[in-house]
């Protein structure tokens, strides 16, 4: 394991989580969101930090993920969507015409990005749409389960969506750094204190 892995994970995990604070409150930290929907659109970032902003758009994910490799406090249906979303890059790898159709999709969102800003309700449904015609077409299905009263309201189902697309980003992302997920089995340890260790700088930047 090394930092930029830790990252693309926490970034995983941090989007799953959101996904999940939805389902269940019909609400999320939105500062967290805006970090996780801004990576979808940051292919070409310099490094892996850059993708979410700096490290501090992924504080949340760290703690996730911290959470997750403690055995105390583990949230076994938040990793079952960390695994699945991960499952599901793979079927996307082995699929050219799909990706390619994602691709164009997340381009035409930014389009939108350009001319509302990126936190409008436009884009969010835009990115939703694009993961609905997509990803969700694919094996294995992400399912977020969460309150029936939450989940039968179109804006908070558009914005898990965005949210499982950016944790497909960020699964993307650990893969092309060389992630594996027998790493995080093997590794967890060390994980868990790369993780800290970043948690700890970014609290004590940021005061």
């Amino acid at each position: 394991m090394n930092e930029p892995r830790v990252l693309a994970l926490a970034g995983l995990f941090q989007a799953v989580g959101l996904a999940q604070q939805l389902a269940n409150q019909g609400r999320c930290d939105e500062a967290a969101m805006e970090s996780s929907v801004a990576s979808v659109f940051r292919i070409d970032a310099p490094s892996v930090a850059a993708v979410y902003g700096g490290v501090g758009g992924v504080r949340l994910g760290l703690r996730n993920l911290i959470g997750q490799l403690d055995d105390n406090s583990r949230d076994m249906a938040l990793t079952q969507m960390a695994v699945t979303v991960m499952r599901l890059e793979r079927s996307l790898a082995r699929r050219s015409e799909l990706n390619a159709k994602l691709q164009e999709g997340i381009v035409g969102a930014k389009r939108q990005v350009d001319h509302f800003g990126q936190d409008s309700p436009q884009v969010v449904r835009r990115l939703a749409d694009v993961y609905a015609s997509t990803l969700s077409t694919l094996s294995p299905r992400v399912m977020v389960s969460g309150n029936p009263q939450f989940l039968q309201q179109p804006a908070v189902v558009e914005k898990v969506r965005a949210n499982l697309l950016a944790a497909v980003r960020s699964a993307v992302l650990w893969r092309q750094v060389g992630g594996r997920q027998w790493q995080i089995i093997l590794n967890r340890r060390q994980c868990s204190m790369l993780a800290r260790g970043l948690l700890t700088g970014v609290t004590l930047d940021n005061g």
